[in-house]
């Protein structure tokens, strides 16, 4: 599958701040490839260096085999970017917000009222579209701001954390976007704090921190280079906890984990048939199961396993935007 994007040794520093590091990165087209990291780690310094935003210091970075130094012109007829907050002007309408974004990008007069047409209705906008943008809802603006990135029909859209904010209803309605962008051959470039997000969106992923990818690859290689996945065995008898652990412990040579108070054993599987053998063994037991459930590695789990802290979650009053500064945000 060819690239859309190809970094290599890309290196950017702000004085003494080093934001990428030898940076490495391939994106293949047509496909959603996820940035996660750490706030600072420098997921938004890497998208405005391929947005022509931005100068590398050293490095190489093509966007469809263009230098994105060399060439920035041809480079941005071919991306869309949607940044961390909507870049609206809120006296105009939705419809005249599209309208100067097409002529920004020279298109004709009537090109530019048939394309912000054709985006308004698909992004359910057609009954706000001559309302000034300021009376939108957060969820509305972000799909304005999605539709306005869209106006050129670019081949690559950089999506930086593209759901800040928004409530699930209209994270889900973006999600939704995403997909349908990605099935008529969009590439899609996606930086998040949400790794649930990440998870439903993303072909493939690159962990980065200090500014180097530290881990990359599908979500579900990921997570299987974090660990195993573990059963959750729930008994009906909390007298059985003690026995069933002491069987589990003998079968799987390790130390399963108990918990009292929900009258769960968890048992690490170190392959597919392991949790039937398992069930085969308590019921022959005399251990009777109420339920079982398999719980495999989250991306929660590869985050903390491969930065050595936990995903941060920025709020917007305390988010700079800027990598090198860290903030907090909850999650929706």
């Amino acid at each position: 599958m060819p690239a859309a994007i190809e970094v290599a040794g890309l290196c950017k520093s702000f004085g003494s701040v080093t934001a990428l590091d030898q940076l490495e990165l391939t994106v293949p087209e047509g496909t959603v490839h996820g940035l996660l990291g750490p706030n600072g780690a420098g997921k938004t310094t890497t998208v405005r260096i391929l947005s022509t935003l931005l100068r590398p210091d050293d490095g190489i970075a093509e966007v469809f085999g263009v230098d994105v130094r060399s060439d920035p012109r041809l480079v941005r007829s071919t991306i869309g970017l949607t940044g961390q907050y909507a870049t609206l002007d809120e006296l105009l309408t939705g419809r005249e917000n599209l309208r100067m974004i097409g002529r920004l990008f020279r298109l004709s007069k009537s090109d530019s009222r048939a394309r912000a047409s054709e985006l308004l209705e698909r992004f359910d906008l057609a009954e706000a579209a001559d309302r000034p943008a300021k009376t939108y809802s957060g969820g509305m603006r972000r799909r304005l701001d999605l539709a306005a990135s869209l106006m050129a029909r670019p081949r690559l859209i950089f999506l930086d954390e593209p759901t800040t904010g928004l409530d699930l209803r209209s994270r889900m309605e973006v999600w939704q976007i995403v997909r349908e962008l990605v099935a008529e051959g969009t590439t899609v470039l996606l930086t998040t704090q949400y790794l649930e997000e990440a998870d439903h969106l993303a072909d493939s992923l690159s962990v980065i921190d200090q500014g180097k990818v530290i881990a990359s690859g599908t979500p579900d290689e990921l997570k299987a280079q974090v660990g195993q996945d573990w059963a959750d065995i729930t008994l009906i008898d909390s007298a059985a906890i003690e026995k069933t652990t002491k069987l589990l412990r003998e079968r799987l040579g390790t130390e399963p984990v108990a918990d009292l108070e929900t009258m769960r054993v968890h048992a690490p599987l170190s392959d597919g048939n392991m949790l039937a053998d398992l069930l085969h063994l308590l019921r022959d037991s005399g251990i009777a199961v109420g339920d079982v459930a398999v719980r495999r590695p989250t991306l929660d789990d590869v985050f903390l396993a491969v930065t050595g802290q936990p995903a941060e979650h920025k709020t917007d009053k305390q988010d700079t935007g800027k990598d090198g500064k860290r903030g907090w945000r909850p999650r929706p």
